[in-house]
């Protein structure tokens, strides 16, 4: 399951709780074990075995139900058993049989919350027989009342979508999503993660759609009334919440992997471009299976888009289902594949979550640890260590950002629902946890570890417990240590470091002090320390006391520090390092990271010296597209200015940057110039086929002239999306009226907060334009408080507004060198300055 979620602005309120002091005969409250504590949620008890599951459907379009049949093959797991409950939810059920071999022997059966069906079979059963229940039913999702969760927003299992047809915007569909428990909202069944069975579905549907399920089709049948029936086999088990159905009309794109079909199902508009959103599958397939040497192990891939999915994808076995948000036209697919990670993602769980499945909901750091790391690893191979460490610290940033995530264990057995385990903390921590991990034990043993834990549980269950095992029986080493504080503790470290040089001594004594307050983590650390250029590294442990002092001897005296050199541990860090030994860093840095961290730390307090603009040149022509991007980044943000050596660059780089996003943020700088000469090229991008650039094009003549902005937006209106299309309601901001400005304030204030987020930045161009100081800083004023709001730069929204707003006070401030004595400018200046303090 791929999350989809825009994180919250939370501030979050933590206590922590001293630990009791027993003195005398002083009395202590016994804490509560931990399995008696009312929020507790134990593993689902195996009391049946399901062995096979054979399923018969058709649809109702009209009243948006399923009539069904189900065999289902089960077995007593341990225990003799004469009753049977099935999860059924809100379903109709109109009869309950035995299969024998002289017929079905009616059974009886209870219904009493249209929840659970609890059966009374006709005998009490031992562990070692087999027998068939069959049931048929009605499924009536749309009647069923259940919750979703932050990562999956809805939970009736089966979703008709525009079944009637009215929408003449979509596409009648009908697709079901089975995770965490759903998929006995369509088909009775023991709707656990830890059982596994093979499966076998029928569909009839109208002859003109096609259907996906798990497995292969191995039959199509016409009927006489207009239907044809489709039955998909799995000869292999996996979870019931794997099931999956999908029926529309589609194209099938068709690509292979080896001797598998590998197929796209995608809406017929979207035929031509299926290569380029899931073209990389292929590639994909082979590098993750020569990764873990275990091939993949299914019979076939396939992907479909379904539309109003309720999530970002599901990993379905062999046949997963993506959001409406894969789909991308051409010109977006030019600005890069927003979707290739979510493919990984997707693709990883056929290993990690369908081969191998979490044991409970407790435990879905084996499915989505995993499955998150996975986009790390396809960002390495492909694209190189930079983009990798790029990823890397986003993801973390988007753990970091959720204050609530560090009071959570990345195994838990606690929570409110077992919808709340799919966070920050399953995924995006989970994800650095296992970076850490490979970092500590290396290449070979970590992924010989992932290929032990595969080998030993596949089509089984399995916990956390199990993959600290795999690593140990590969590696030797004891990993009890490592799993206890971030498998089951919550939290992670956040540091001062601190650097001083003994000269007299030739030591230098490095400093790391832990500053949270409930408990140490002890981690092995690496140092690199360089000398002209040169790095020598040596390895620590960290946390046997609150600060840690490392003393290093040198003969000459470094230039700088870095510690944690490979950028992936999981930790809050203030690196106190000075602008000297940032400056080096930046200009000597080895990765992304390294030089990234340098610049956003002097920035604030940037000097104009050569030294500085010649690091930001190196930055601007860096191997790495987003090293240029950070650097034009902060451009952008007003914290460093252009010099004419570096401006030199950024024109150049508006013209020729091949990753055309940064390309786009190089035009965004140039605008900011306030410079009439660079209209030609402004101008020109505007026919870019690149979303950003347009769009940045636009904006960008935007601030040189309205008119021109207005008169050239005409011809992209047809067809905008991304920045193209903000860019064009900055350019709707331009044409609303000036006198009319208490009418379009009211507008503004009435929208909800997302709709706002989106026009705040044309709510700023159209107050420069305000002549009445009034009106000025009630339009400005309501924009700037959005700005104010954004805590993280989600969409580069909050950089976009801060150009903007850096923009105004330039023009304002050029206006003034020439008119000085105008109050009106210095009234709009100095509101600007003080509401914004820029």
């Amino acid at each position: 399951m791929f999350r989809l979620v825009i994180c919250g602005l939370l501030l979050a309120a933590t206590g922590i709780a001293g630990r009791a002091q027993q003195t005398g005969t002083t009395k202590t409250t016994p804490a509560i074990p931990l399995a008696a504590q009312p929020d507790y949620q134990p593993s689902a008890e195996k009391t049946w075995d399901l062995l096979h599951t054979k399923i018969d459907v058709r649809f109702d379009y009209a009243q948006r139900r399923m009539p069904g049949k189900v065999w289902l093959t089960l077995k007593p797991h341990f225990y003799p058993s004469k009753t049977l409950t099935l999860d059924a939810k809100g379903m109709f059920i109109h009869k309950v049989a035995l299969v024998k071999p002289t017929g079905m022997q009616p059974l009886q059966f209870n219904y009493p919350d249209s929840m659970q069906l609890q059966i009374l079979l006709d005998k009490t059963y031992q562990p070692t027989d087999k027998l068939t229940v069959y049931v048929e039913y009605t499924a009536r999702p749309d009647e069923i009342k259940v919750k979703g969760s932050q990562a999956i927003t809805d939970a009736k299992g089966l979703y008709f979508i525009n079944a009637d047809g009215k929408d003449s915007t979509k596409p009648i569909q009908i697709w079901t999503q089975g995770e965490t428990e759903a998929t006995s909202v369509w088909c009775p069944i023991i709707d656990k993660t830890n059982q596994k069975t093979t499966q076998e579905l029928s569909m009839t549907v109208p002859a003109k759609y096609v259907t996906l399920s798990n497995g292969l089709l191995v039959k199509q049948v016409k009927n006489t009334d207009g239907t044809r029936t489709d039955t998909w086999k799995m000869d292999l088990p996996h979870s019931p919440y794997l099931f999956f159905m999908g029926v529309g009309e589609y194209s099938i794109v068709k690509d292979k992997y080896k001797n598998l079909a590998v197929d796209y199902y995608v809406e017929p508009k979207y035929a031509s471009v299926a290569k380029g959103i899931f073209g990389e599958t292929p590639a994909m397939m082979a590098f993750f299976s020569k990764l873990l040497g275990v091939e993949y192990p299914w019979a076939k891939y396939a992907q479909i888009v379904g539309q109003d999915y309720v999530s970002g994808a599901m990993e379905n076995t062999t046949s997963t289902l993506h959001g409406a948000g894969a789909y991308q036209n051409a010109r977006q697919l030019k600005d890069g594949n927003s979707w290739e990670i979510v493919v990984a993602h997707e693709l990883f769980h056929q290993w990690f979550g369908d081969l191998v499945t979490a044991e409970s909901w407790s435990n879905l750091t084996v499915n989505e640890s995993l499955a998150d790391y996975s986009e790390y690893l396809w960002m390495e191979y492909k694209y190189g260590k930079d983009r990798a460490l790029d990823y890397n610290r986003e993801a973390m940033e988007g753990y970091l950002a959720q204050p609530g995530n560090a009071s959570k264990h990345l195994v838990r057995f606690q929570y409110a629902d077992k919808e709340d385990m799919f966070d920050g903390v399953s995924y995006q921590k989970g994800g650095r946890i296992l970076n850490m991990l490979r970092q500590y034990l290396g290449d070979s043993a970590f992924f010989k570890g992932l290929n032990v834990y595969l080998t030993n549980n596949k089509f089984k269950n399995a916990e956390a417990h199990q993959l600290r095992l795999a690593m140990e029986e590969v590696s030797g080493k004891d990993l009890n240590w490592f799993f206890d504080q971030w498998y089951f503790g919550s939290g992670h470290p956040k540091v001062s470091l601190h650097y001083q040089f003994v000269d007299s001594a030739n030591m230098l004594n490095v400093i790391v002090e832990q500053k949270q307050k409930d408990k140490l983590f002890y981690f092995p650390i690496d140092i690199d320390v360089y000398t002209n250029g040169k790095a020598e590294r040596s390895s620590y442990w960290i946390g046997k006391h609150v600060s840690d002092t490392i003393r290093i001897a040198y003969s000459t005296k470094p230039t700088w520090v870095n510690v944690d050199p490979q950028k992936l541990m999981l930790w809050e860090k203030d690196n106190n390092l000075d602008d000297a030994m940032w400056l080096a860093q930046m200009q000597e840095g080895k990765n992304y990271l390294d030089k990234v961290e340098a610049l956003e730390s002097l920035a604030p307090r940037w000097k104009k010296e050569a030294g500085y603009d010649n690091a930001l040149q190196q930055l601007l022509t860096d191997r790495y597209y987003g090293t240029r991007k950070a650097a034009l980044k902060q451009l952008k943000r007003g914290n460093i200015k252009a010099t004419p050596a570096s401006l030199s660059l950024i024109e150049k780089m508006a013209a020729t940057e091949t990753d055309l996003p940064t390309r786009a943020m190089a035009l965004d700088v140039l605008s900011l110039q306030c410079n009439a000469a660079y209209e030609t090229a402004f101008t020109k991008a505007l026919q870019d086929s690149s979303y950003s650039v347009a769009g940045a094009a636009l904006e960008s003549l935007a601030r040189l002239d309205a008119n021109k902005a207005i008169a050239s937006a005409k011809a992209q209106e047809q067809d905008a999306k991304g920045r193209l299309k903000a860019a064009l309601q900055i350019v709707d901001y331009l044409k609303k009226d000036t006198a009319q400005a208490s009418t379009v304030l009211a507008d503004f204030k009435k929208m909800a907060f997302f709709e706002k987020l989106q026009a705040a930045n044309g709510m700023l161009y159209y107050a420069n334009r305000l002549t009445d100081v009034s009106n000025f800083k009630k339009a400005a004023g309501s924009a700037i408080e959005v700005y104010k709001m954004l805590r993280m730069d989600f969409q580069g929204w909050q950089t976009n507004m801060l150009s903007t707003l850096r923009w105004m006070i330039a023009v304002r401030q050029q206006a003034l060198s020439n008119n000085p004595n105008n109050t009106l400018l210095q009234e709009q200046l100095k509101y600007l300055q003080d509401k914004t303090g820029l």
